[in-house]
């Protein structure tokens, strides 16, 4: 007689009946809903659901890291999803897991070849951002009276990235040969060329730069403001520039919304 483990019947039993169970969620729900008639509380409903989902999105791509992150920050777009989904995707633009201190201080001395505490008068432990590729410091350099911003990239974002994108890339190869006529594959090596530029921050100061002269030589006063670059602190995992206050661009329409009720008292 062969050995009987209830727990290897269990989990044969639930994997079996997973898909199953899922269609059912699925169709009951659909089916609660139809039987709803008041607009606002089908709404309500629709609305729950999209908050759950959104939760799960943010827990996954929140652990996955490198690629599945800068994807939420995509989808967490007001145009592009459920207002739920933006609510809880949108944080992961400023807010996503940061590196601890102690690493993005290996970092910043590798890169620059100096302590931080021999490059800065201050520098805040805790970043005022966090990204998909990286985070961003608020301090003061030695002898200086103003603040900056300090930009550290993720350590081994790059390679985590790239292996992500290299995934789905052989993922676009498969679905083009069996579900799909559709050219997935260039459309994933476009995104690895543009992504790539990303973690090049001379390239990122280089650009920044040939904007703020571009803008402050065709306007007495530039209606956009470019940070200034510190040359001699850039380099490809590090940009520093000088620190401005400012709105988030994702906060921008609420911010104009008050400036406009604001006039009308």
């Amino acid at each position: 007689m062969l050995p009987f483990d209830l727990n290897d019947f269990r989990e044969h039993l639930s994997t079996h009946l997973r898909p199953w169970q899922r269609s059912f969620q699925f169709w009951a729900f659909q089916l609660r809903v139809s039987f709803v008639k008041d607009v606002e509380r089908r709404e309500a409903m629709w609305e729950r659901q999209h908050e759950l989902a959104a939760e799960k999105i943010y827990a996954m791509c929140a652990d996955l890291g490198g690629f599945f992150l800068k994807v939420a920050q995509i989808v967490g777009k007001p145009d592009l999803a459920p207002a739920p989904w933006v609510r809880r995707l949108v944080t992961l633009c400023d807010r996503a897991p940061a590196t601890p201190f102690d690493v993005v201080q290996l970092v910043l001395e590798n890169e620059l070849g100096q302590s931080v505490g021999e490059l800065f008068e201050r520098f805040d432990v805790d970043p005022i951002g966090s990204a998909s590729i990286a985070q961003v410091h608020r301090a003061r350099l030695r002898g200086d009276k103003d603040d900056v911003v300090v930009k550290v990239q993720h350590p081994g974002i790059q390679d985590l990235m790239m292996t992500d994108i290299r995934n789905l890339q052989a993922f676009a190869l498969y679905m083009q040969k069996t579900d799909i006529q559709f050219d997935l594959y260039s459309v994933t090596k476009e995104m690895e060329k543009q992504i790539g530029y990303e973690f090049d921050f001379m390239r990122e100061a280089d650009a920044m730069e040939r904007i703020r002269r571009f803008l402050y030589e065709k306007n007495k006063k530039s209606p956009v403001l470019v940070p200034r670059v510190m040359r001699d602190m850039v380099t490809r995992r590090v940009l520093v520039m000088e620190y401005m206050d400012g709105i988030p661009i994702l906060n921008l329409g609420d911010e104009i919304s008050k400036k406009r009720h604001q006039s009308w008292w």
